[in-house]
C-alpha cells in the first residue's frame, strides 16, 4: 500500500480470451458487487483498490500483474464429452 486511506498500487488485467469478467467487490460488513467490466481478447484494464473496493473477482482466462507478481487465471474447462 502506498498511503493510509486503503488505496494500493494499480493492477493490470489482460484478457487472454473474449468475455473475461472483472467484478469489483465493496468494503464493509456486507460484501457486494459494485462494478463489472467485460474484456475481450487482448484488452487491458488497469484497476486499483480504493476506499470502496476491497476485492476483485476475475472470471475467464486472463493475465493479472500486481506489485506482488504475476498470475494467470483460467477459464472454465468443459469436462463433458
Amino acid at each position: 500500500m502506498n498511503d493510509n486511506k486503503g488505496h494500493s498500487d494499480f493492477i493490470v488485467i489482460k484478457a487472454l480470451e473474449d468475455g473475461v469478467n472483472v467484478i469489483g467487490l465493496t468494503r464493509g460488513t456486507d460484501t457486494r458487487f459494485h462494478h463489472s467490466e467485460k474484456l475481450d481478447n487482448g484488452e487491458v484494464m488497469i484497476a486499483q483498490f480504493t476506499e470502496h473496493t476491497s476485492a476483485m473477482k476475475i472470471r475467464g482466462n486472463a493475465n493479472i500483474i500486481t506489485s506482488f507478481g504475476e498470475v494467470e487465471s483460467e477459464g472454465k474447462t468443459n469436462t463433458k464429452s
